[in-house]
């Protein structure tokens, strides 16, 4: 009975079957636990196998030449850029011209609203509204209105003032408070036209407040304005260069287009006082040509950066062209298209004045506007009837 019972449990014990112990540290996908047991450089060797080349290589030494590369595809770039050129070959005929210019000119309209087509020479008359462009050099053969005289043998009355602006200092004409108004265009044009009976006695007293200090040509301006019949008058021309911008006087008004004190108040001004009381002059205008800003220390420097209160040079001239657009006279782009930044050099005195090769520059562009309408081939066709 025993034996058989020995035997039984013999027989359980043999149907158990074996435990397998897990670590739970290790790895839990091993499918032997006895793998757990290797030593350390069986693991490591059977890792090693299983990784290749990749186990020898650095994750930050492939980041290293990864960044290595962009940065010598970024220098290539960089360095085979565009292409070189030669500023030497480019200029070896000189700066070149700008093609793209303000000019805006435009015929005198007679009564009927037909253009005059006509060639200004030899017994007509120009006068002439200005500072030193005209001014400069008054009774030599280099003077701007002796040459337009000389080119078109019109008789040209030049009633330039130097040291004045196109700009007044005042809305009204007061000389005990802003003598040297008197000189500027709009006030010129009163005094010619006779506009206000106030003006004359306003000059007298101006001259006599800036005494020796007056401009002297002063009196030859106020004999001639005053003693011409503006009847006989063929062209009224206008120029005054940057005198205006180097002094940081207003540019524009909006609520007020002819408001004196600002440099395009006062061309319109001077123009619509013109239109009024002799509509069968024509106006010719022309823009200031190019002139460099003066830093502190003396230096020139471009006007296209400086300012001197309102704006850069060539902001008054564009405000310019809109206000003689708008009153239908003829504009004359020197900025751009006679003495610019790059031949400025060559035909300023200094940072304002132009030396006798740039005047002749200024009056060849003249006499071209003047007379454009004489030439056959810009005059509009006549329509068959």
């Amino acid at each position: 009975m025993e034996s058989r019972k020995k035997n039984r449990n013999q027989e359980i014990r043999n149907e158990i079957p074996d435990i397998h112990i897990i670590d739970l540290e290790g790895d839990p996908e091993s499918p032997d636990a006895d793998s757990t047991q290797l030593p350390p450089e069986s693991g490591s060797k059977q890792e090693t196998k299983g990784r290749g080349f990749l186990s020898h290589v650095n994750l930050h030494v492939i980041l290293l030449i990864v960044a290595l590369v962009f940065v010598g595809c970024l220098v290539y770039k960089v360095l085979n850029f565009g292409q070189l050129v030669d500023l030497d070959e480019i200029f070896k005929d000189g700066p070149g011209t700008y093609e793209d210019t303000l000019d805006t000119i435009l015929p005198l309209f007679g009564p009927d609203g037909n253009p005059v087509y006509k060639e200004y020479g030899q017994g007509d008359t120009i006068l002439v509204f200005g500072n030193a462009p005209f001014a400069d050099d008054r009774s030599s053969d280099d003077n701007l209105a002796n040459m337009l005289h000389d080119m078109t043998g019109a008789t040209v009355y030049n009633c330039s003032v130097s040291g004045s602006y196109l700009a007044a200092e005042q809305l009204n004409l007061d000389a005990s408070t802003a003598p040297s108004d008197i000189f500027s265009f709009y006030w010129l044009v009163s005094l010619a036209t006779g506009f206000h009976d106030y003006t004359d006695a306003e000059f007298k007293k101006g001259l006599e407040l800036l005494g020796d200090s007056a401009p002297p040509e002063a009196m030859e301006v106020y004999n001639t304005l005053t003693g011409l019949d503006l009847s006989t008058v063929d062209v009224v021309v206008v120029m005054y260069d940057g005198s205006d911008y180097l002094a940081g006087h207003p540019m524009y008004n909006d609520e007020d287009y002819t408001d004196i004190t600002q440099f395009t108040g006062s061309t319109e001004a001077g123009i619509e006082l013109l239109q009024v009381c002799y509509p069968n002059i024509r106006i010719i205008v022309m823009s200031p040509p190019y002139a460099f800003a003066v830093e502190d220390d003396g230096s020139y420097v471009s006007s296209d950066i400086k300012r001197y209160g309102w704006d850069v040079l060539s902001t008054y001239v564009i405000k310019q062209y809109t206000s003689c657009s708008s009153k239908s006279v003829t504009y004359v782009d020197n900025l751009y298209g006679t003495i610019n930044e790059d031949n400025a050099t060559e035909y300023l005195k200094d940072n304002l004045h132009l030396n006798p090769a740039g005047r002749k520059k200024i009056a060849e562009r003249l006499v071209y506007a003047l007379n454009y309408y004489g030439n056959p081939e810009h005059q509009a066709p006549v329509a068959e009837e």
